[in-house]
């Protein structure tokens, strides 16, 4: 008898325990579903900002995969019909530094004066540095090329000063000649052609 009650006390206390448990989950529940019926609209703001972030990251590196093979294309076309204004505002529109490489060398083919002043003010590496040396060349333009010779970093300095130097030989200017020649360093590309200018082009 004694061991049926402890054993019913026991089982008493096992059924308490399970009931304050289950107790203390719906307890839980309760206060997790109040949590999310107040809080509800943040909520799906938030998750919906979230997955706005993710979805935007995939679209924007689909959109600038997009907009790299629309421009290619407009290029390709470009190079095969240079007049076709579809594709150049195309290429205009889908990759800006493109757009002034391709007007650089449509300049430097057509020795396009304007053009190339006009892309003297390109962002794109090298372009305006080229466009205004190119601009020069081809006017003749001594003051300019002199400009650029003093350029830092100037891509074409050597190539301004053997025009220079050339230029003022054709004036019979020697002195200048030697000067402008003397500037191009010895790990020039133009070194030999400038010493050979030098030596028989330049006579005093």
């Amino acid at each position: 008898m004694t061991g049926d009650v402890l054993s019913l006390k026991e089982n008493m206390e096992a059924i308490k325990e399970e009931l304050s448990s289950e107790e203390k989950f719906f307890e839980s529940a309760v206060r997790t579903e109040r949590f999310v019926k107040r809080y509800q609209k943040p909520l799906i703001a938030a998750v919906a900002v979230s997955l706005f972030a993710v979805v935007g990251a995939i679209g924007y590196q689909a959109y600038t995969n997009a907009k790299i093979e629309s421009s290619n294309t407009a290029f390709n076309l470009l190079m095969v019909n240079p007049t076709d204004t579809k594709a150049e505002q195309t290429l205009k529109n889908d990759n800006p530094e493109l757009y002034d490489l391709w007007k650089l060398s449509r300049g430097i083919a057509q020795n396009d004066v304007t053009l190339l002043e006009g892309l003297k003010s390109s962002e794109t590496f090298g372009v305006s540095d080229i466009a205004s040396y190119e601009a020069a060349a081809i006017k003749g333009d001594i003051q300019s090329l002199e400009e650029y010779t003093k350029k830092q970093g100037a891509l074409y300095k050597d190539l301004a000063l053997l025009e220079l130097a050339i230029s003022a030989i054709e004036k019979g200017d020697v002195k200048t000649a030697h000067q402008k020649l003397a500037l191009i360093s010895e790990e020039s590309p133009l070194y030999q052609v400038a010493g050979a200018l030098s030596h028989y082009g330049v006579k005093e």
